[in-house]
């Protein structure tokens, strides 16, 4: 019998207009967004619905109206299945891309939704600034075969500070770290054979060394918000390790921002586990097509449709997966 997986995107999902139907749709959404507004003391979803895009990709305002339209998909779900007198979809693990951590940790009751988005609110702040004195980059690296990778990272280290930021697929990298490192692994990633390599639009350098400060700011700010046991184990972006205690979320929080996302390895693990089907709960579809190329034989699927009403998707197959139990080791 196959097992549930719940997946949370991280920044870059963002897009003016997420969650504004799903709210009129779903009280249960809107009551979602409500919250986060008050706990802001500002209409951040005024911003997520209607704003200028320029403004909502800023870091420190993605970052919360990501986490808060996840949860309002999430608790929409929720709602509508128990309108319908289906019992409550159990999942076997909560994942969260980057950012998405925090959506997960929020969704497993490890973090409240008002300490979730004043987190990322600071975390983006933290980011944005951190750094300063070395100018960050990032790129995108497709088409680069694995066998390849030590020879791209000693180029790159050559100029720099460098790291690999997200292995998002097979075949599909994000590096980051100083400009003139980032710059020589684009040029690099070419020779080895990459199909494309591309320099990203940011101005910081996420998931890498130069992080530092971000994370010893967040460090502070999460030192005395409350953090809960996970009601469904979580997976470390770095190497997919179980996250089981409030301690270990914590620490996971921190650690992230300076190493790297492992999003192959956090697929593989729950596939491994017994996990068949994987729902993206938040807006877009970006980690519904990564998982399609990690495990083809799985069953993924997004809960953001234009063409649901209230873009809330709710396939036919989703109540009849059940949950497996979780792995102990």
């Amino acid at each position: 019998m196959g097992s549930l997986a719940f997946v949370f995107p991280g920044q870059g999902s963002q897009y003016v207009g997420m969650g504004k139907a799903l709210a009129e749709a779903s009280p249960a959404a809107a009551a979602v967004f409500a919250e986060v507004d008050a706990a802001l003391g500002e209409p951040l979803s005024n911003l997520a619905w209607s704003g200028e895009a320029a403004d909502l990709d800023r870091t420190e305002n993605a970052q919360p109206a990501l986490l808060a339209t996840s949860i309002a998909y999430l608790r929409a779900l929720e709602a509508r299945r128990a309108a319908a007198g289906d019992p409550p979809l159990a999942a076997a693990y909560y994942a969260g891309h980057s950012m998405g951590q925090y959506s997960a940790m929020v969704a497993a009751a490890v973090i409240s939704l008002g300490d979730g988005v004043r987190l990322v609110r600071e975390r983006g702040r933290l980011m944005q600034a951190s750094g300063q004195g070395r100018e960050g980059a990032m790129a995108a690296i497709i088409g680069l075969d694995d066998s390849r990778l030590p020879e791209l990272e000693a180029a790159a280290r050559r100029a720099g500070i460098f790291t690999i930021a997200n292995r998002n697929s097979p075949g599909q990298i994000v590096v980051s770290g100083e400009r003139d490192a980032v710059e020589a692994a684009v040029v690099a990633a070419k020779g080895l054979g990459a199909r494309r390599a591309v320099q990203l639009p940011v101005s910081v350098a996420a998931h890498s060394p130069l992080m530092a400060e971000a994370a010893a700011g967040m460090r502070a700010a999460l030192a005395d918000v409350p953090f809960r046991d996970p009601a469904v184990p979580l997976l470390a972006n770095a190497d997919a390790h179980r996250l089981t205690t409030g301690d270990a979320c914590r620490a996971e929080l921190i650690e992230h921002l300076t190493a790297g996302v492992d999003w192959v390895a956090a697929v593989r693990t729950m596939v491994a586990a017994g996990v068949t089907t994987f729902v993206e709960v938040g807006p877009g579809r970006v980690l519904t097509g990564l998982v399609k190329r990690i495990a083809p034989d799985a069953t993924a699927l997004a809960l953001d449709d234009p063409e649901a009403p209230g873009r809330l998707a709710i396939p036919a197959l989703v109540p009849d997966v059940r949950s497996a139990a979780a792995p102990t080791s």
